[in-house]
């Protein structure tokens, strides 16, 4: 019956032994399930990293994975055919007994012979076919949107991966100010703050500014007027 299951060192023995193209016989252990005690041969040894099932196994006709508990070296000898055994002779009908000259003896009928019976060979179990793990879905590239601010201008754009979504298009200081809140970053919303009220003053400035040349436009031509 099977053993305790490969050892690293039998494992470096395997791969040195596939190196050199022998595919070394290894027997199923009891970890195997129903395939416990019967004879295969490793024909690769995959990446240990990728799967702890990397000792591949050539069943019968199918090569299926299988990890380093469920198999060990086969014992020597192993899967051989025994040698023929001999035909047993037949058995040789005894000698007819002489006549005899007692009329009342009965006779007595010679043995059958028995047929040797030939044992059938049982089919060897078919190996369980491995689930088949199921596909990771693939992750969708990550969206990225920016708020930025240039030139006396507020512009928001959105990138998915490599691909741009929506250019860069300007919005409203009111609308800019309403997204960084939802950030809830207080040095953000502060910068932000700072940046509208610049721009304020600076309007009232120009506010101002044209409010004076206005009156004085205005004054001009009221002068014009009285002049007629």
């Amino acid at each position: 019956m099977a053993g305790q299951g490969l050892s690293t060192d039998e494992i470096q023995g395997i791969r040195e032994a596939l190196a050199a193209g022998r595919k070394p016989r290894v027997v199923f252990t009891e970890a195997a399930g129903q395939m416990a005690g019967q004879l295969g041969q490793v024909v690769e040894l995959t990446d240990p990293a990728a799967s702890e099932e990397f000792v591949v196994v050539r069943f019968g006709r199918d090569e299926l994975p299988f990890s380093p508990a469920d198999v060990a070296i086969a014992p020597k000898g192993a899967g051989r055919r025994p040698a023929a055994e001999a035909k047993p002779e037949p058995e040789q009908p005894p000698a007819a007994p002489e006549p005899e000259f007692v009329l009342d003896t009965p006779r007595v009928p010679a043995p059958r012979r028995e047929e040797p019976k030939t044992e059938q060979p049982q089919a060897e179990p078919k190996p369980a076919k491995r689930a088949v793990k199921a596909a990771k879905p693939k992750t969708p590239p990550g969206l990225t949107v920016t708020l930025a601010y240039a030139d006396g201008e507020w512009t928001v754009a959105a990138q998915q991966g490599t691909k741009a979504l929506a250019r860069p298009y300007v919005v409203k200081p009111a609308e800019a100010l309403r997204m960084v809140a939802l950030v809830d970053v207080p040095g953000v919303q502060e910068a932000v703050e700072q940046i509208l009220a610049a721009e304020r003053a600076e309007a009232e400035q120009q506010a101002e500014k044209l409010r004076a040349e206005l009156a004085e436009i205005e004054a001009r031509l009221a002068e014009l007027r009285e002049a007629r």
